[in-house]
């Protein structure tokens, strides 16, 4: 194990949130629950997850002086942090564990909402493997396989009729 492992986990045990009873109120009406998601849409949230967690990008060692086993490990204890802000990454599954370790640690870099029901989730996947951050990695290019070799996804700017 890398010497600086530990404390950066020690770090990232100490950024989880700390929850209390009135940083929870439930929206009291139906209204207001709506009124709480409208002004989450038409706003640009204006801190980064790294303002909220207290930890930044930068004290995370690069990805090429650490050992897949020690990025495994520093991503397991991120990932249960992030749970405790109510947050998540939405990464594929066979994405190589540098990749991931990278943009889990990017995700201190990312303006977000924290919410205190349901989850955020940091989503880079656009639907498309066109462009895709993901590469030859994208989920979706497995998902458009199984399409008919004559379906045609643009749709352009015509509206859907039934």
């Amino acid at each position: 194990m890398h010497p600086y492992i530990p404390h950066l986990l020690e770090d990232i045990a100490n950024a989880y949130r700390k929850k209390s009873k009135e940083e929870f109120p439930k929206p009291q009406t139906i209204e207001e629950h709506f009124e709480e998601i409208e002004n989450w849409i038409a706003q640009d949230p204006p801190k980064t997850f790294g303002d909220y967690c207290g930890l930044k990008a930068e004290d995370f060692p690069p990805s090429n002086q650490l050992s897949d086993d020690d990025m495994k490990i520093v991503c397991k204890a991120f990932n249960k942090m992030m749970s405790s802000w109510n947050l998540d990454i939405d990464l594929p599954e066979n994405l190589p564990i540098p990749i991931s370790y990278w943009m889990t640690v990017d995700t201190l870099n990312q303006k977000t909402s924290i919410v205190n029901h349901g989850f955020m989730t940091f989503d880079y996947c656009s639907g498309s493997p066109d462009g895709c951050i993901f590469k030859e990695y994208c989920p979706c290019i497995d998902r458009l396989k199984d399409l008919p070799k004559d379906f045609d996804l643009d749709f352009g700017d015509e509206e859907l009729t039934s």
